[in-house]
């Protein structure tokens, strides 16, 4: 009796007001879990106070406190979209601002859909299979939005807010998908005990098997070192963004990366981050780049740049890295970035943008089928800026990488929490594929992270820097590296109709019973 009296006052206070004014606080304290905040248990809060209020509100309530939801989480978890479009778009505050709120309020749609559906399916359906419907429509949803809307944008997704719990021991063998799920299951079996002591003992149950297997799957080495160690320099160059690109400043920064690189020669891999050459490669190959390259192999070294170039067409251009030394090798960027380098939903994205008086680059994908680059001796996968978010750009290009290169330039958002949340979604990519990640930007956060997601070594964000350590090369390949998503997301969905058939035929018990009770006049009214 006393936790019927305890549900009930818990759903009619989810139900008023109070709980819309709760979900955007709900939506903040999930953007706390992630980095630079690192709260990672409050995405365990925010989703039962989310799961709760799917189970009792109808339909389209439910898509307005998830929509709510949305702008608390991205609102404050991706507040850095103002500052790029407010400082370096150049728009105007009025502009910046309601640019900014249409950019939140799209993919705040994605957890209003979550609601909308998690309502139609879950209400008063049986509390068990709950547990399996709300974590398998949170994480289709997320899944959908990661991959297919504007290229995808899988910013905030729950499994990233784990990377220091024992949930990160799923991500090798399931990836993001799989084990956000698992995490969300473990928010959805806690919530479910508050419907009595047959539910406490299994559910924490299940839960503590759940958190042992994850400490016990971070204790495998998936993969494998498959030469001698390899010593390696970041650069940080930190060159402010409104400076950049200024023609008067571009040799200051090409002499401050190359009297980094002179201190660094004793590294058999010297790497520079996102467009630190700030030139096409036509103005400054003879006079920068090929003088470079002779020292490189005079030195035994090789140094990975980055830097925009033009191909065969006049309209063509692409984001590129550029390997100098004994074998020269190019990698274009692939993965663009909406509204960054190219304009998705044209010609409504360009109009706009030209009413604004916003110019931004439009550039072209490399292509699926390029060769990969190589660097001391050994094949790596190469990621630019945004592609790190992406896990199948990592993915696919294994087993022949044998370690991962990221090059970036965060100083678009400032002094923001988006580099911190962009180095935890990096290192990701290194604990899925077993592999070291270079990864290196403009400002920060530069870092070698290991093939279990640890940061081996940091540099100090904000300022310049250069940081040195070993890695080695990897072979091998973990669970995740060979299956990809597909088999997640299918299982997710075959389970998510699975539990929808169950729920159907357990409502259709339940209905033919009552009305055989009624026939037989022992309804009770």
């Amino acid at each position: 009796m006393p936790e019927t009296v305890f549900n009930h006052n818990l759903s009619a206070f989810i139900k008023g007001l109070y709980g819309d004014l709760l979900a955007p606080a709900a939506g903040i304290a999930m953007a706390l879990a992630f980095a630079p905040f690192d709260y990672a248990y409050l995405a365990f809060v925010a989703l039962a106070f989310m799961f709760t209020s799917w189970e009792v509100l109808t339909p389209c309530r439910a898509a307005l406190r998830g929509f709510l939801f949305g702008m608390g989480l991205f609102g404050f978890g991706v507040s850095w979209v103002f500052v790029s479009i407010r400082i370096y778009g150049g728009a105007d505050l009025s502009s910046s601002v309601l640019i900014t709120l249409l950019f939140v309020s799209v993919w705040s749609l994605f957890p209003a859909l979550t609601g909308y559906l998690a309502s139609v399916i879950v209400r008063r359906s049986d509390h068990t299979i709950n547990s399996l419907i709300l974590p398998g429509i949170w994480i289709l949803v997320e899944y959908i939005r990661g991959n297919w809307f504007l290229n995808g944008f899988p910013w905030l997704q729950i499994a990233y807010s784990q990377l220091n719990t024992p949930f990160s021991g799923y991500v090798p063998i399931i990836g993001v998908y799989g084990t956000g799920f698992i995490m969300a299951m473990a928010a959805s079996l806690a919530l479910q005990c508050r419907h009595g002591k047959r539910h406490i003992v299994t559910n924490l149950t299940l839960i503590a098997v759940l958190l042992t297997s994850g400490v016990l799957f971070k204790n495998i080495a998936w993969t494998h070192s498959i030469g001698e160690s390899i010593r390696v320099s970041l650069l940080q160059g930190n060159i402010p963004q409104e400076q950049k690109w200024a023609p008067k400043n571009r040799d200051a920064t090409l002499r401050k990366y190359r009297d980094l690189t002179e201190k660094h020669w004793d590294s058999d891999i010297i790497v520079w981050p996102e467009t630190s050459i700030p030139a096409y490669y036509s103005e400054v190959n003879e006079s920068f780049i090929e003088p470079l390259e002779r020292e490189a192999v005079e030195r035994d070294s090789d140094i990975i740049v980055s830097l925009p170039m033009k191909g065969d067409q006049p309209h063509v251009k692409y984001n590129s890295v550029l390997v100098l030394g004994k074998q020269r090798s190019i990698y274009h960027k692939n993965h663009l970035l909406p509204f960054g380098e190219y304009l998705p939903l044209q010609p409504l994205s360009g109009k706009i943008l030209d009413f604004l008086n916003m110019r931004l680059g439009q550039f072209t994908p490399g292509g699926d089928d390029q060769t990969l680059p190589i660097a001391a001796g050994y094949r790596f996968a190469a990621s630019i800026c945004y592609e790190d978010a992406i896990s199948s750009e990592a993915r696919t290009k294994l087993p022949d990488a044998a370690f991962l290169v990221n090059v970036t330039n965060d100083a678009w958002f400032g002094q923001s929490i988006e580099p911190f949340q962009h180095l935890q979604i990096a290192r990701m990519r290194a604990l899925e594929t077993g592999r070291y990640l270079l990864r290196v930007t403009n400002t920060g956060v530069t870092a070698i992270v290991s093939p279990k997601g640890g940061t081996v070594k940091q540099a100090i964000p904000f300022e310049t820097a250069a940081i040195s350590g070993i890695i080695e090369p990897m072979g091998g390949l973990t669970p995740y590296a060979i299956t990809g998503d597909t088999p997640a997301v299918s299982i997710l969905i075959a389970l998510l109709i699975t539990s929808m058939s169950t729920q159907i035929k357990f409502n259709r018990r339940t209905q033919n019973r009552q009305r055989d009770q009624y026939e037989r006049g022992s309804y009770d009214d």
